[in-house]
């Protein structure tokens, strides 16, 4: 007998969430993969992402969103260059308390970022069609995050205005930044490097997390 996909979707999803210490009910769980199952479709048309199997999505995009989920802060989050809701969308279904607006300038990725917020009902999102140098918001964010967005010294320059007092940025990284680090522009201080551990994701992982200096 063929194993069922859908059970090796829900299994894999649920020992990672178990691995990164992460307590999410099965009906947060059955979210992430009504989100996993509406970018699958939607990437045959829209070219959302290079990853087409859904269990390497699981673990390139679920897992390793899900693993910034104990780092951000405050109540309002924004996710710069967020795509295909990365790692924005994953965070909002599991922490229903902060409001999350995502911002793109691609208008193909916020129709998706729009559609997804409907069909998973997602009240405390919001979608931005914007540049991020263009953007200005009404109300300033605690935490602002990045997934392969842009270099460290583009990001700080591009979102520091947007952040609240006492407010950092969170930029998801690959191995270790040392080139960008070193080109980062005064008035802005290194607060800490994370090494993130993905389940399932032999690749280096780093959170940096950045603020304005005082």
């Amino acid at each position: 007998m063929a194993a069922d996909p859908n059970t090796d979707l829900h299994r894999r999803l649920a020992d990672g969430i178990a691995a990164l210490g992460l307590s999410l009910d099965a009906a947060r769980q059955e979210q992430l993969l009504a989100y996993l199952a509406l970018l699958v479709k939607w990437n045959q048309a829209y070219n959302l992402t290079a990853i087409r199997d859904p269990l390497e999505m699981v673990t390139k995009h679920l897992l390793d969103s899900l693993a910034v989920l104990p780092h951000l802060h405050g109540t309002r989050v924004l996710d710069v260059g967020s795509g295909a809701g990365l790692p924005g969308i994953p965070l909002a279904i599991c922490d229903p308390a902060r409001e999350f607006t995502l911002l793109d300038s691609n208008g193909k990725k916020t129709r998706f970022l729009l559609q997804a917020k409907g069909e998973l009902g997602l009240s405390r999102l919001s979608v931005v069609h914007s540049r991020l140098e263009q953007y200005r918001p009404g109300q300033l964010f605690d935490t602002v995050t990045a997934r392969a967005f842009a270099s460290l010294a583009d990001m700080t320059a591009g979102a520091a205005p947007l952040l609240a007092p006492g407010g950092s940025l969170l930029a998801m990284k690959g191995e270790y930044p040392q080139q960008e680090l070193d080109a980062l522009p005064p008035g802005f201080v290194v607060r800490e490097i994370i090494a993130l551990t993905v389940p399932g994701l032999e690749a280096q992982r780093h959170l940096v997390r950045i603020a304005p200096a005082a």
